[in-house]
């Protein structure tokens, strides 16, 4: 891809002010052919006469309409008609044009992004192209400017609209991104407070137990270490998902979907993926924002499952139709 750097402008001066000095002996030979003709018309008019008659002169008169149409407008001796005008608009906006085209390329690989498209350059070389042929236009006559400046303008149209496409799919890439990142950091958010809400339920339930266990005839959970039975980790966490408003429904949910994962093993581990205790939280280490012991109570690897599962999922239900669907959860 061509670009038009900062120096662009100067060297098109330059190329002005060389075609300028060529042009001067010209204008200095015309004003002399000028300047003859008419000392031929004083002293012959009859010659002078029958050389109109036949249009000998129309060559002449339409190289006579020959506009400068630089880009300088403030420099001597430039037009201020509507071709040139026209011309040096059209090489303004390819400046743009091209300028932008390497602005937008250059902030997508800034971006590290994936925008959806194969191709993130813009081929520009065509419109540079044309500008110079219409930038050179100041040297032919005026009736052969305005097919230049429309090829320019056709291929500013034609840069403009791939510029503006590639444009569009960056910001639609830095949005989507800027979205997956909130909801990543909200789900992030919904696991920690359910993960905090659960170890402070299961902290008030040992409480409780420790407090009423004399006196009471009901029996209370038991929080065991390593070594606790699948069945003593399901009556804990038949325990523990009442403070969520769950019943026997979820409750079914939760077995099936464990039971699967671990087998309400408190010291499963996947060798392939690492994912470790009864929830399989991966990595295990996770579970520690439930407990120190999350490598071998059942109670916190619970606890910390139950808030998971409320934060992502709603329901152990709901998580338990993932797994279904997709294998994990």
């Amino acid at each position: 891809m061509r670009s038009i750097t900062s120096s662009a402008p100067i060297r098109r001066l330059r190329r002005q002010a060389a075609r300028r000095s060529r042009r001067r002996p010209a204008i200095l030979a015309t004003g002399l052919a000028f300047a003859v003709l008419v000392t031929a018309g004083v002293t012959a008019t009859a010659p002078t006469a029958q050389a109109e008659a036949s249009g000998s002169f129309g060559d002449f008169a339409l190289a006579s309409f020959s506009t400068p149409i630089a880009s300088d407008g403030a420099a001597a001796g430039i037009g201020a008609d509507d071709i040139s005008t026209a011309a040096r608009d059209a090489l303004v906006a390819a400046d743009a044009s091209v300028t932008a085209a390497a602005t937008v390329a250059a902030d997508i690989a800034a971006s590290g992004l994936d925008i959806g498209r194969p191709d993130t350059s813009v081929d520009t070389a065509a419109l540079e192209a044309a500008a110079e042929r219409l930038e050179a236009g100041d040297l032919l006559p005026a009736p052969l400017v305005p097919d230049l400046t429309e090829d320019v303008t056709t291929l500013i149209a034609s840069v403009d609209e791939h510029v503006a496409a590639l444009r569009g799919s960056l910001d639609a890439a830095i949005a989507l991104k800027a979205e997956q990142e909130a909801a990543e950091k909200a789900r992030l958010e919904a696991e920690a407070a359910a993960a905090a809400a659960a170890a402070a339920e299961a902290a008030a339930a040992k409480q409780s137990t420790s407090s009423g266990s004399s006196g009471s005839s009901a029996p209370s959970p038991v929080y065991a270490a390593a070594g606790t039975s699948a069945a003593d980790a399901q009556a804990i966490a038949r325990t523990m998902i009442a403070g969520y408003g769950w019943g026997d429904d979820q409750f079914a949910c939760l077995v099936s979907l464990w039971q699967k994962e671990s087998g309400w093993n408190t010291l499963a581990h996947n060798r392939s993926s690492g994912a470790y205790g009864i929830p399989q939280a991966l990595p295990g280490s996770k579970m520690a924002t439930a407990g120190a012991d999350w490598q071998t109570n059942a109670a916190t690897q619970i606890s910390w499952g139950l808030g998971y599962i409320s934060g992502r999922y709603g329901t152990p239900c709901g998580a338990w139709s993932h797994s279904q669907s997709v294998g994990w959860y």
